[in-house]
């Protein structure tokens, strides 16, 4: 008999880039190309053998080499103390916590065989092959670490029969989650004509106390102000747990939500909207916005908007919605603009400036970096001194806490010289931002005066400038990325810097929001 063994991959690699992170991936044991030089990456990875899903998938060391090529990614519950190690020229780095990992396999090929002879006897007939078992949801939830806040409506339309309804359906959903001191937080809130808390999120952390508290809450009722909600279920919040708020009305709200919607994007709350049955045509005519749906939730994609048809049909609808909550790669809102973000600031050092002053500038740039928060796993911020030269004083990964940035800024030695922008300004494109992820980084440029080079090229790295004392408005609006004028800010004194910080944290946040 001859016989040819081919192998054969089992599945279709799908091509990534460097920077593709295991959050980035939706699905579970899918199999990935990574291209090569991956090791010439700044690359993020966190953890050995099992690493964050903030983590680069093409760079954990030891997995793969300069070469690149195929792994499969299968995805993780979060844990605590994820470890460093070095290899192939990647340093992973040390990471306390976080709500969901990964792991990596080279993937499977399997031999075909391929024979020349015929059989001439019947084949033995086959054992039926065993059905792979489905994980169970419960086992799905059972590592899942949310923050849950649940608004439900108590406003007079609902009445006692429904609102009975919706104390099950709340009650049956936080069974499935596992509530407990290390998996979810749940917190309650009426919306009625006043929101009322009825409890917070860490007042019931064991499942009889929070089921039996759910049992016992009384049927307030009034108007839906959901809008008034969103932000009265704060305390008890965990870092590093997604901030999730489920939202649960009967028909439609009485009152605006997008103001409060975008409000709760910013503070990283994912909101779930769930509406219980669709008004009816004659009712359409009182329903105050028919998009309402689409404005309230995290992101309008159809995952943070569900609808049930009807309050005698909502047991079939628990273990989707429980899915849903716990799919922390899914949850979109989590990242915000203070948590997000790579700030670089880009400090003019030349003669001009003097000494009190430049002392100024390093009070301005810590105050708007306070806003941030920085961290191994969040917020970046880095800063480069110029005059005619150029001096990384500390890179975007140099320091990992708020404190120590905020020192490293303080310690900051005036330099002294001339005043060349625009060289600067591609000095530090090249250096301080290098190979970061678009949508995430913001360039503020501190001068006091007229470069002596051009800016307008390299100007479009810019993305905040401030202009201080005689600095002429067309070098400033060259620098600064579109609109002009809001991305833009002069002051005679550098005593008026400070008056900027909200309003730069604002910019920062809203071009984020855009952008992402």
């Amino acid at each position: 008999m001859s016989q040819l063994s081919v192998l054969l991959p089992l599945t279709v690699a799908l091509p990534v880039s460097c920077v593709t992170r295991g959050a980035d991936l939706m699905e579970d044991g899918l199999v990935v190309l990574c291209p090569p030089d991956c090791t010439q990456e700044r690359v993020s990875v966190f953890g050995t053998s099992v690493y964050a899903s903030v983590s680069s998938v093409c760079g954990p060391p030891g997995v793969l080499g300069p070469s690149g090529g195929s792994v499969q990614v299968n995805k993780l519950h979060g844990r605590q103390n994820y470890m460093n190690s070095f290899a192939h020229g990647i340093q992973s780095q040390v990471l306390s916590r976080w709500t969901a990992s990964f792991s990596l396999t080279k993937p499977v090929s399997v031999p075909l065989e391929l024979t020349s002879e015929t059989a001439t006897a019947l084949p033995v007939a086959a054992k039926p092959a065993k059905k792979l078992k489905k994980p169970s949801v419960k086992k799905a939830l059972k590592d899942c670490q949310i923050d849950i806040a649940m608004v439900i409506d108590s406003s007079k339309n609902i009445g006692q029969r429904r609102f009975n309804l919706q104390k099950n359906l709340i009650s049956k959903l936080a069974a499935m989650l596992r509530v407990g001191p290390t998996g979810p937080h749940v917190g309650l809130i009426q919306a009625s004509d006043s929101p009322r808390t009825e409890f917070f999120l860490t007042n019931y952390t064991q499942p009889k106390e929070l089921l039996f508290a759910i049992k016992e809450l009384a049927y307030l009722g009034g108007d839906t102000n959901t809008a008034e909600t969103f932000f009265s279920q704060e305390n008890g919040a965990r870092r590093g747990h997604p901030r999730v708020m489920m939202v649960l009305v009967d028909g439609w709200p009485s009152d605006d939500l997008e103001q409060a919607a975008m409000l709760a994007r910013e503070s990283g709350i994912n909101v779930f909207l769930v509406s219980v049955a669709r008004p009816a045509a004659e009712e359409l005519t009182m329903v105050r916005d028919k998009d309402f749906m689409k404005k309230a939730v995290c992101k309008d994609n159809g995952f943070f908007s569900y609808l049930i048809t009807s309050w005698f049909s909502t047991t079939k609808h628990v273990k989707p919605l429980a899915q849903k909550l716990c799919s922390l790669d899914s949850l979109l809102c989590s990242k915000t603009c203070y948590n997000s973000v790579n700030i670089g600031f880009l400090i003019d050092g030349s003669s001009s400036v003097g000494h009190s002053n430049f002392q100024l500038v390093l009070d301005f740039l810590e105050g708007i970096a306070r806003n941030f928060d920085i961290s191994d796993v969040g917020a970046r911020v880095g800063a480069v001194q110029f005059t005619y030269d150029q001096r990384l004083e500390f890179g975007l990964f140099d320091h990992s806490d708020k404190d120590e940035t905020m020192n490293a800024l303080q310690r900051i030695p005036y330099m002294s010289g001339g005043t060349a922008t625009g060289a600067a300004i591609s000095y530090t494109t090249q250096n301080l931002f290098r190979r970061m992820g678009p949508g995430r980084n913001f360039l503020i440029v501190v001068t006091d005066g007229q470069s002596y080079d051009d800016v307008r090229l390299p100007a479009i790295a810019a993305k905040k400038q401030v202009g201080v004392a005689w600095a002429p408005l067309d070098d400033l609006k060259s620098m600064s990325s579109e609109p002009k004028d809001s991305h833009s800010f002069f002051t005679r004194e550098f005593t008026g810097l400070a008056e900027f910080i909200p309003l730069l944290v604002r910019g920062i946040c809203r071009d984020f929001t855009e952008n992402n």
